[in-house]
């Protein structure tokens, strides 16, 4: 989504006068004209690649949700269709049937049909892609099958029977065949530049840390959106954006709990809504370091942590967020009662170091730069971790660059902050802990856990695969490598004359399901 080269400095500026314009302050003289823009501060840049196969970061898949459409979506098990009107199991679970709805267009006119589907899952299924769902498509070793029966019906045939087959087959986005075919590398394709969708928007515009410019899609599929511009403008201080929502320059931003009460004097003409995405909030092990080796070490700096005092230091109260005590969010039934919660303790922690034999212990503990939490938090555990005798260096670095370290073995630090929003079936948590993974950032390896994993992703009986992530809860939480802390709601401050927002629907990661459904009062 490189900028074209034909934008001059008057085209930028009038983009940036549309940009402010299209969500003038509700301080000022009331118009007569509604706006026609849609302006949302985000801290973080989608980049110039964002494709349906590898984009997995927050802002990426956001913009992927505005020009893409996926078969159906998959939130609190409850499932809404989008290019598929329907997907029916057979007798047997073995297999699952979607209808396609028709007369759907891409957004460059062509004809959406059952070669697109096919298409995407293949290309999903192709490892060598580094797609995010692979690991979802793999079952018990093998793939799902994926075959076109006409062109408006696929069929999805599983290797084995699998009780979250239709979470884990769903929220993948389908891409347009007759663009992608016969690319090498998706993620690296220039032909992300200019994307072709089906989604409510279109892209106007891409201008690297600054905004990303979408453009109505009149033949939407589920009708014309009601807004016809929608910015995502790239703020990446807290400060900054905050003035900018208080002074009417943005429509919606993301704030912290400890804002909401400036921001609103500021500003009355401003809506807040919390609301819960399932997201758990974590501090890992960095296992490529050697620092970090010694189980009894690991467990030490666990039981120095006060997780309490860490979850007030960056969400204000309760209200907001709430601890959890394994990979699983309080929401999941799925949820351990018996793995250790390493509550806070001064002494079993200096016990366990003393037992280790280390002793001047120097760790590196990285996290997101303008993340305002988690600069709360790393202070905190900074403090924590000196009264047992471990200096810890914080170090704040820039999301992407920190998230493309993570992805590598390296120990340029040996302790690092993240936070994941995966889905309801503890299944879909399996890719961030099984040993080859490439969403594994811990580099965390046990195969008795993978063993796992691979039992319950096909066991049917509820109360066998309750005991068998209940295990998987245990052993990970006995290896100390993976510190669960907190599930947050998401705050999201919203302009008061913007309607629409139930029907759009508040979910995770993307916000809106659908913002074709957003309108301005």
């Amino acid at each position: 989504m490189k900028l074209k080269k034909i934008t001059t400095i008057i085209s930028a500026l009038l983009i940036a006068t549309t940009v402010l314009s299209g969500c003038a302050s509700n301080k000022g003289t009331a118009s007569t004209t509604k706006p026609d823009t849609f302006t949302y501060g985000i801290d973080g840049d989608p980049g110039n690649s964002v494709n349906v196969i590898t984009t997995s970061d927050r802002y990426g898949l956001m913009e992927i949700k505005a020009l893409y459409s996926p078969l159906y979506m998959y939130n609190a098990d409850k499932i809404q269709y989008f290019l598929s009107e329907s997907m029916t199991p057979s007798a047997d679970h073995l297999s699952y049937t979607a209808k396609l709805r028709k007369n759907v267009k891409w957004s460059d006119g062509k004809p959406f049909t059952a070669d697109d589907v096919v298409f995407t899952y293949d290309q999903m299924l192709k490892e060598s892609n580094g797609g995010w769902a692979y690991s979802q498509l793999i079952f018990n070793g093998k793939p799902v099958k994926v075959e076109k029966i006409d062109d408006y019906t696929v069929k999805f045939t599983l290797p084995t029977v699998s009780t979250p087959a239709i979470e884990l087959l769903g929220d993948i986005f389908i891409m347009p065949k007759h663009i992608y075919d016969g690319e090498g590398n998706i993620e690296k394709s220039s032909k992300n530049a200019t994307p072709v969708g089906t989604g409510p928007y279109k892209l106007a515009e891409y201008k690297a840390g600054q905004y990303v410019k979408l453009v109505a899609n009149e033949n939407y599929f589920l009708g014309k959106p009601k807004i016809k511009n929608v910015v995502y403008r790239i703020i990446s201080d807290a400060n900054t954006a905050q003035l900018a929502l208080e002074k009417g320059e943005l429509n919606a931003l993301v704030v912290q709990p400890a804002d909401i009460g400036k921001i609103q004097k500021a500003n009355k003409n401003l809506d807040v809504i919390p609301y819960g995405e399932g997201r758990v909030a974590y501090m890992d092990f960095n296992l490529s370091s050697k620092l970090v080796q010694n189980k009894d070490v690991r467990k030490a700096i666990l039981y120095a942590l006060n997780r309490e005092e860490i979850i007030k230091a960056a969400y204000v109260s309760d209200k907001y967020a709430k601890p959890v005590y394994t990979f699983l969010p309080n929401e999941s039934k799925f949820k351990s009662n018996d793995a250790e919660k390493y509550n806070y303790s001064l002494t079993k922690a200096k016990e366990l170091l003393q037992k280790s034999g280390v002793k001047g212990l120097k760790l590196k503990l990285a996290y997101t730069n303008n993340n305002v939490a988690q600069q709360e938090q790393a202070a905190i555990i900074q403090q924590e971790l000196k009264a047992v005798g471990i200096d810890v260096e914080l170090l704040g670095m820039d999301p992407t660059a920190l998230s493309e370290k993570m992805k590598k073995v390296q120990t340029d630090f040996d302790l690092v902050f993240g936070g994941y929003i995966m889905g309801i079936d503890p299944d879909t948590f399996n890719s961030l802990f099984t040993s080859n993974s490439d969403s594994n950032y811990m580099h965390y390896k046990n195969p008795e856990i993978d063993k796992l994993f691979d039992e319950g992703r096909v066991e049917t009986d509820e109360t066998k695969r309750k005991e068998i992530y209940n295990q998987i809860q245990k052993l990970m939480q006995d290896d100390a490598v993976f510190y669960p802390i907190l599930s947050n709601n998401r705050v999201l401050v919203i302009d008061n004359r913007i309607g629409g927002i139930k029907d759009a629907s508040l979910v995770p990661v993307y916000t809106f399901e659908d913002m074709s459904k957003l309108y301005y009062k």
